[in-house]
C-alpha cells in the first residue's frame, strides 16, 4: 500500500474550518527560496516549483534506479507548502504580493537524508540538463501553532486569518512570528484544476503561550 501523509496525519493536513491549537513535530523538506508575486508569470515562483517537483519525483522514483535509499517505501509525494513573509512586518499584506519572500517546500519521508537529496539534485541536473542547485535539504522545527482550513481564493485568506487571530487572542496565546517561525500554508488543491471557491489551503500561524 502506498503511504499517504495527508491521510495518515490528518491532524496536520486536514484540519476543520475552525482554528485549532496543534503541536507540529520536526519535519524534513526539500525547499527553495524566492521573492516576488507568485502569480507573476515572469517571476521566480513558477520556475522554482518546477525545480522542486523535479527533485521530489526523482526521489520518489529512485527505486527504479541503481541508487538505493535505505528504508525506502512507496509513498505519495506530500502536498506543496510555503512559508511567507514580508520584510519589516509580522503580518501579510495581500495588496503587495510583489514584496513577498517565500520558501516553497515539500515534505520528505523520514528515511530520506541530505545525502539522498544531493544525489537527486545531481541526477536531475544530468537528466534535465538544467541546474537544480537552488533546491536544498531543510529541517523545520515548527512547534506550537494555530491552524485552520481555508476554503476559497487565496485572496480571501484574510478572513480565515482573522478567525485564527481571534482564537489566539481568546486562548491566552501570542503570535510568534520570527525569522525561524513564519506564516505557513499547505496547498491541498491545484488551482489550475478546480474553481477558486473549492480551493483548500491549510493556514498555520506559530504561537506561544502567554
Amino acid at each position: 500500500m502506498t503511504f499517504d501523509y495527508k491521510k495518515e496525519y490528518k491532524e496536520y493536513y486536514l484540519p476543520k474550518n475552525k482554528p485549532v491549537l496543534v503541536s507540529i513535530p520536526t519535519m524534513n523538506y526539500i525547499a527553495i527560496n524566492g521573492h516576488g508575486d507568485p502569480n507573476d508569470e515572469k517571476g521566480e515562483y513558477k520556475d522554482a516549483l518546477s525545480l522542486l517537483y523535479s527533485i521530489a519525483f526523482t526521489l520518489k522514483m529512485s527505486y527504479k534506479t541503481d541508487y538505493h535509499i535505505e528504508g525506502y517505501f512507496s509513498y505519495v509525494v506530500p502536498p506543496l507548502e510555503g512559508l511567507w513573509w514580508q520584510n519589516n512586518s509580522n503580518t501579510i499584506d495581500y495588496q503587495h504580493k510583489e514584496d513577498f519572500n517565500w520558501i516553497s517546500m515539500i515534505r520528505l519521508p523520514d528515511f530520506i537524508t541530505k545525502k539522498d537529496v544531493d544525489w537527486a539534485i545531481t541526477t536531475a541536473n544530468a537528466k534535465k540538463q538544467k541546474s537544480h542547485s537552488q533546491v536544498y535539504f531543510f529541517t523545520l522545527e515548527e512547534g506550537l501553532c494555530v491552524q485552520c482550513m481555508h476554503r476559497g481564493s487565496f485572496d480571501d485568506e484574510p478572513a480565515t486569518l482573522e478567525l485564527i487571530h481571534s482564537y489566539i487572542d481568546n486562548n491566552d496565546l501570542l503570535t510568534d512570528i520570527s525569522e525561524t517561525r513564519r506564516h505557513h500554508e499547505i496547498y491541498l488543491s491545484d488551482p489550475r484544476k478546480c474553481k477558486a471557491e473549492n480551493i483548500k489551503t491549510v493556514l498555520r500561524i506559530p504561537v506561544r503561550k502567554k
